[in-house]
């Protein structure tokens, strides 16, 4: 069974080459120039040129590229699941749906479910190392995609920003709130609802914010002993240990996975933005 996934998973280069999962990279503009998502530029150049004031821009798959792995995966008689980034942030899954249904066409035993995760970010890249896990355990493709289902139904996403500005820019703050909650030092919790992004509560300071985050974990996710936790966060360690090491005490879930938010999200939320990932009760 062949594994599909989007660079919105903010999953490294290595971990895709390793575990033989096809990448499908986003693209983004920066400074006039446009690259594939992972593969064409990290995300210390994305970064780097935010840092400088630059604001990438962020477009979906290619249809062609769509069809010509579908059409590939048809020919190979293989079955094929692509964990899709939120159809809610991107326009890629519904293309991908487009490209699968011109394919069906001309290859009517493809096999191949296109699951919208409504999950961004390490929510969706937790989904795909499941996906891999069950791959190699030798779930069958009914079974495997049942459970993906069900995992990312079940996904929490909540995060913080450093700065109020770069939401400002993406809509989801207004400017004079994101100047008034510079000044009064505000740190916004945010969550996903139905792959959506959505504001849940303010707090005064990032510690604050932190202590609410990991108080909302708790009512939302239960006993954490059996639970890996996922942490992303926008290139920068050090804030990232402090929010680990605080989970890790409060919680002393199974175990705590970082990584890096990629350029897809990172373009939209900035540096200072720390992200964490969890399976709910349900």
């Amino acid at each position: 069974m062949k594994i599909f996934a989007d660079s919105g998973s903010d999953l490294s280069k290595s971990f895709f080459d390793k575990e033989d999962v096809h990448l499908f990279p986003l693209r983004v503009l920066v400074r006039g120039v446009e690259y594939d998502d992972i593969i064409g530029i990290s995300t210390d150049q994305v970064y780097a040129a935010i840092s400088e004031g630059e604001q990438p821009k962020t477009s979906q798959v290619s249809l062609e590229v769509f069809l010509n792995t579908f059409e590939q995966l048809a020919k190979s008689g293989e079955e094929g699941i692509y964990l899709a980034f939120s159809s809610e942030l991107s326009g890629t899954c519904q293309t991908a749906i487009l490209a699968k249904n011109q394919v069906l066409e001309n290859y009517p035993n493809l096999k191949l479910a296109i699951i919208d995760t409504k999950c961004a970010s390490f929510g969706l890249g937790l989904v795909v190392k499941e996906a891999v896990r069950l791959n190699k355990l030798g779930i069958g493709f009914e079974e495997a995609v049942d459970q993906l289902k069900a995992m990312a139904n079940s996904m929490e996403h909540l995060f913080t920003v450093g700065d109020l500005n770069y939401l400002a820019k993406g809509g989801r703050v207004s400017k004079s709130s994101a100047f008034m909650g510079g000044l009064l030092n505000i740190k916004p919790i945010l969550n996903m609802e139905d792959g959506k992004l959505i504001p849940l509560e303010k707090t005064r300071g990032f510690k604050k914010a932190t202590q609410r985050m990991i108080a909302l974990m708790k009512d939302r996710g239960g006993d954490f002993t059996n639970k890996v936790v996922g942490i992303s966060h926008s290139n920068d360690e050090e804030l990232m240990h402090e929010v680990k090491a605080a989970i890790q005490d409060a919680l002393q879930p199974k175990a705590i996975e970082t990584t890096t938010i990629g350029a897809v999200i990172g373009a939209h939320v900035g540096r200072g933005t720390i992200a964490i990932f969890f399976t709910n009760n349900k």
